[in-house]
């Protein structure tokens, strides 16, 4: 026959330290389901079109049937050596970009080196390289982007010998900083203070033991 069975249930904030680590730990593994790192990958679209990167992007299916394009960004993380992020795209000349990075993200240092070193190079070959990024394998960091740099001439001048370490070395260090940004991103995601919140907000409630109830 049917039972009823009472359960005292908790807030968060009632927990013990330990049973507050446990329904943490629920909350964490399954709330990433959804696209958490959009707000990064339009960061870094944004970076690209400053710096003169055109991302290549592919269709993805909607849940109504539809599509609509996806920048092709990949990453994994964040706990193996070979994790990191990269993409696929074509680079070219960006008029002014040192600037308007300076402009977009004034306090990021790395983002003004990249660009710094983009135009170094792109002066020395008078703002005719390009490049093709293409994404090779399974797995994601900076060093499965295969990368073919060239000099866009019609004279047939050859681009200067530093050009293709230069260029490749800045692309690399760009899919470098699109990761530390995701890295972050999870951190801060997955911090206590904004797991706290989210099953505040949710009102979620758990065990003595922390297990969620119901």
């Amino acid at each position: 026959m049917p039972e009823i069975v009472e359960t005292t249930v908790f807030r968060l904030d009632e927990l013990s330290d330990a049973a507050k680590d446990k329904a943490r730990a629920w909350y964490r593994d399954g709330s990433f389901d959804h696209d958490w790192f959009e707000f990064v990958y339009d960061d870094f679209e944004r970076v690209c079109a400053i710096l003169g990167v055109s991302l290549d992007t592919r269709p993805v299916r909607l849940m109504g049937g539809g599509e609509r394009r996806k920048p092709c960004i990949w990453f994994s993380g964040f706990w193996s050596q070979g994790d990191g992020a990269c993409f696929e795209g074509r680079y070219s000349y960006a008029k002014a970009a040192p600037r308007l990075i300076r402009e977009y993200a004034p306090k990021d240092g790395e983002l003004h080196r990249i660009a710094d070193a983009l135009q170094a190079i792109q002066r020395r070959n008078f703002y005719r390289l390009c490049a093709t990024i293409v994404h090779r394998g399974r797995y994601c960091h900076e060093y499965t982007m295969a990368i073919s740099v060239e000099r866009d001439s019609s004279a047939g001048q050859d681009m200067t010998s530093d050009a293709d370490d230069a260029v490749t070395e800045a692309l690399r260090d760009l899919a470098r900083w699109l990761y530390r940004q995701l890295e972050h991103e999870f951190d801060y995601q997955t911090s206590d203070e904004v797991v706290d919140e989210a099953i505040a907000i949710n009102d979620y409630t758990f065990t003595e033991a922390g297990h969620r109830f119901g």
